[in-house]
């Protein structure tokens, strides 16, 4: 049975834009389409389609507040369309707040060399969100703490039922290993599950942490920002000459690759061209074979949620130093491509659940 499809958009041109691009896919179906948010959540409680795609900026309802409402009352994996500029990513940002599960240019051009990859990317895009609904849960009460303290909170309050914590689950037990990085990459899924382990971490954790996020490079300065805002270590963009400090977490920026260079407890970063021949700007694979060569076995590294198998051959350059390598679970991915690749290729040692992750963490570096 087709995948069922609920388009948005004010425009008449993308609605029929993108509901050509699904329905050229036989494993997918557009059911229907909606020109505002006040339409896109009337038709979703009515027609409970199994994936949404929803513009941000629309007349009567924005898209915002259409996935916060469509959340609370009938959950559905939602993919945004965006514009890629600065006031574009922060929307972005707060759709995600509001349970919006990823998102993708409305320029394809901006993410694809060609039509037919663009047509791929999307279609690839709702059939990996779709399949997870398990996801899916209506937000918990509001906490009293300031709302300004709560982004992505609505995604954060999406587990599944094997992040919960009973009173009987094992307690980590840290391995006694020393290390001088952290290093996370991840992608689809990404911007909830680095806010998640981030804000859990405390201000004197002991390493210098490397992010590496698969996002534009229009967003990354207000991802950084907002994860800043949110954590009790600072976390900042990474720029070119940038010194590793303790809690200090640095997110590579969009567009470009992230490297490690110098010596540990002098090491500084290197930010330079994405290189026209990668894929992937900034590449997992990239910091983590240079955080290798420089660190060792002192790197603690996690791959967490993602498509396609970026992190895999940095993983394995850690892996041949000694380094420790984590891998996020499936029940807990927006798409468990990155983190399998790790798991297949028997590079991971413990394969865990994002709402256990920072608690893992904190174990391993002595600190709980």
């Amino acid at each position: 049975m087709a995948i069922k499809v609920l388009v948005v958009d004010d425009s008449s041109f993308f609605r029929r834009r993108v509901s050509e691009i699904i329905n050229s896919d036989p494993r997918l179906e557009v059911m229907d389409v909606a020109t505002n948010g006040k339409e896109a959540v009337d038709k979703a409680l009515r027609l409970k389609p199994d994936v949404i795609t929803m513009d941000i900026e629309m007349p009567v309802m924005d898209g915002i507040t259409a996935v916060r409402e469509i959340m609370a009352k009938g959950p559905v994996p939602i993919l945004m369309f965006s514009s890629l500029t600065h006031d574009g990513a922060k929307a972005t940002l707060d759709a995600l707040d509001a349970g919006a599960l990823d998102f993708l240019p409305k320029k394809f051009e901006d993410i694809a060399r060609n039509r037919d990859e663009a047509v791929s990317l999307l279609q690839q895009r709702v059939l990996e969100i779709s399949s997870r609904r398990s996801l899916m849960r209506r937000p918990v009460a509001k906490p009293t703490t300031p709302a300004a303290k709560t982004p992505l909170s609505a995604s954060a309050q999406r587990p599944t039922p094997t992040m919960s914590k009973p009173s009987s689950m094992a307690r980590f037990k840290s391995t006694g290993k020393r290390y001088q990085l952290t290093a996370i990459g991840t992608s689809t899924g990404g911007p909830v599950a680095l806010q998640k382990i981030l804000t859990q971490l405390p201000a004197n954790y002991p390493h210098p942490i490397l992010l590496i996020q698969h996002m534009p490079a229009t967003f990354t300065a207000a991802f950084a920002s907002r994860l800043n805002s949110l954590c009790k270590i600072q976390v900042k963009e990474a720029e070119d000459g940038d010194s590793l400090k303790p809690g200090v977490a640095y997110l590579a920026p969009g567009g470009k690759q992230m490297m490690v260079d110098g010596r540990p407890g002098a090491a500084k970063l290197r930010v330079i061209d994405g290189g026209e021949r990668m894929n992937y700007k900034p590449c997992v694979d990239v910091t983590f074979g240079s955080a290798a060569k420089i660190y060792s076995d002192q790197v603690l590294s996690m791959v967490l949620t993602g498509m396609g198998a970026d992190g895999r051959e940095g993983a394995r350059m850690l892996k041949s130093a000694g380094a420790t390598i984590w891998a996020q679970d499936e029940e807990s991915c927006v798409v468990y491509g990155m983190p399998q690749a790790v798991a297949k290729a028997g590079l991971s040692t413990e394969d865990l659940p994002l709402d256990r992750i920072a608690e893992r963490m904190l174990v391993e570096v002595g600190l709980s």
